[in-house]
């Protein structure tokens, strides 16, 4: 009789339940992903791009078309998907614009390979090719981008208004643009050139008028804060004023904690309120002998005044008026107090504000800005913080590229042809990842309306003319131009950030090829489980006595 082979055990390796999927089906899956997340996305590109408009759990709504707040918007699930949330964070973090772009450029690049990856080609293959596409497009950008010389000042004002007007040219505020181009540009102008801190630039949201009522404060303003009773009496305006920034409370406060305090006699409390009073009337003597007209404080106040002032606001009135904040009333010299030219509080729409004008030492401002609904307020931050972000980008590099798709075409044509030179697989994939840079001036032709094959083949045309800078033009009845002399610039450092990072993000999620979903994972915070025991031990000894050892 012939013995049976003896069977194998099961080797149970994950948890019952866990997910796991991989291979090739994985990969197309992760880019499938990629796509949906980018077809959200791609309306948004451009000058005639749409605005989204997302409604949270709490019912709240925002109107915008800045792609790194719609991705931060939509809490996106998919683990590969999070990759380009992950880029258009960075890309807004480094340098502000061009976030919507990045997605886009990744996913496209996915899109073109997908069809090299059912076929079986190695991803390795694919990475390799991209990674040397990328450094070509970068060396590129270098030989076709433009210095402005820095050394008129009036020339490389004009070079940062065009870079802003750009930066704006697909927002909300594009009816506004050389109204707003002006205040970002004077706004960057007020920072401190050797670090360019764009936190220093405080932006104030009032509802009510329109948007030319916005305004910038070269100094500080922020909300008239909490005042109590008589703070209506105190002068509202000083010139060249003392300026004291504190740290300390100047008023009585609750104890904490259920504090009892037993007194025996009516006199014993009044010895008590007498005390605590004594110890305000000491710090306030403190504050008059150091001559401050004006008071700020983190913390609550009763003098004039202006108690819990946001930390924030209280580190630029410092920058701007000089002095420090203090952590005690004692011992305050001349040295530790700040001074500006006129301070005022005055009624901006329905709010008072406290303005700090002309500091001494204004490395800082303030934008106020106005505007109907509250949505739209929020939207024109937003884009006004990346315009401010390219202009400080500009600023610090002073190299522009064409925009409106005019790079990523010269790019195209450039690659398209060093990659006929190049044998093997990676000539494929570099003329996909040429192909892939299409996408910028196709989806900006799309939006607007316009033929996008039509004015493709033209700008194919003029480029391989040696046309360099012809890009799209939303407006013309060609629907080229040259976008050089049209002035649509953008600082070198939006594209050369834009597709590195792309690059990188596809790098990445074409070399994933396996997914394990811990299913505990999928609950909405499970929490760490208790060791085995615990409540055993936990409830041992409770009501009777533990027994000595």
């Amino acid at each position: 009789m012939q013995r049976g082979l003896p069977m194998q055990p099961t080797v149970v390796l994950l948890k019952e339940g866990t997910d796991t999927s991989q291979g090739t089906p994985q990969l197309l899956s992760n880019i499938s992903a990629c796509l949906a997340v980018a077809q959200t996305l791609s309306s948004t590109l451009g000058p005639r791009g749409m605005d989204k408009l997302i409604v949270n759990e709490r019912g709240e709504a925002q109107i915008t078309n800045d792609g790194a707040t719609i991705l931060k918007l939509l809490d996106i699930v998919h683990p590969a998907a999070r990759t380009l949330v992950d880029i258009a964070r960075a890309q807004d973090a480094e340098v502000g614009d061009g976030t919507t772009s990045v997605v886009l450029l990744a996913a496209q690049f996915l899109k073109e390979v997908r069809g090299y990856i059912e076929e079986g080609v190695s991803p390795h293959v694919i990475t390799k090719g991209f990674r040397k596409a990328s450094q070509l497009a970068l060396d590129r950008i270098k030989d076709i981008q433009v210095i402005v010389d820095k050394s008129n000042p009036e020339r490389f004002r004009s070079l940062l208004l065009k870079c802003a007007s750009t930066s704006m040219s697909s927002k909300l505020i594009h009816s506004e643009k050389p109204f707003f181009s002006e205040m970002v540009v004077d706004a960057v102008q007020c920072l401190d050139p050797e670090d360019l801190d764009e936190s220093l630039i405080g932006i104030k949201k009032i509802p009510g008028g329109g948007m030319q009522d916005s305004l910038l404060v070269r100094g500080v303003a922020f909300k008239k804060t909490f005042t109590y009773a008589g703070a209506e009496q105190q002068p509202k305006s000083f010139k060249n004023p003392s300026i004291l920034s504190l740290n300390v409370e100047l008023e009585l406060k609750a104890e904490k904690d259920n504090a009892e305090v037993r007194v025996e006699a009516v006199s014993d409390y009044q010895a008590i309120v007498d005390a605590e009073w004594e110890i305000i009337y000491r710090k306030l003597e403190a504050i008059k002998k150091t001559g401050a007209k004006v008071v700020l404080s983190k913390l609550p106040i009763d003098i004039f005044c202006a108690g819990r002032v946001p930390s924030a606001d209280l580190r630029r009135v410092c920058q701007a008026v000089g002095g420090s904040v203090q952590s005690t009333c004692f011992d305050i010299g001349p040295e530790h107090l700040g001074t500006c030219g006129r301070f005022e509080e005055r009624q901006i729409g329905g709010e008072r504000y406290n303005i700090f004008e002309d500091c001494p030492k204004a490395k800082t401002c303030t934008l106020l800005l106005r505007g109907g609904a509250e949505q739209f307020i929020e939207e024109v931050e937003r884009s006004l913080h990346d315009a401010v972000m390219v202009v400080k980008r500009a600023l610090k590099n002073g190299e522009v590229v064409a925009g409106g798709g005019a790079a990523e075409m010269n790019l195209s044509a450039y690659i398209r042809k060093h990659a006929l030179q190049i044998p093997g697989k990676t000539q494929l994939i570099m003329t996909a990842f040429a192909k892939a840079l299409e996408i910028i001036p196709r989806q900006i032709c799309d939006n607007a309306g316009l033929d996008s094959t039509d004015v493709l083949n033209k700008l194919r045309m003029r480029h391989a003319a040696g046309d360099k800078y012809y890009g799209v033009d939303v407006d013309g009845p060609e629907g080229v131009r040259d976008n050089l002399e049209a002035f649509v610039w953008e600082p070198a450092l939006v594209k050369v950030n834009a597709i590195s990072s792309a690059t990188e993000a596809a790098c990445l999620i074409l070399s994933v090829d396996e997914t394990v979903r811990n299913p505990q994972s999928e609950q909405p915070n499970p929490g760490p489980r208790a060791p085995p025991g615990a409540a055993q031990r936990a409830l041992r000894g409770r009501g009777r006595g533990i027994p000595r050892r």
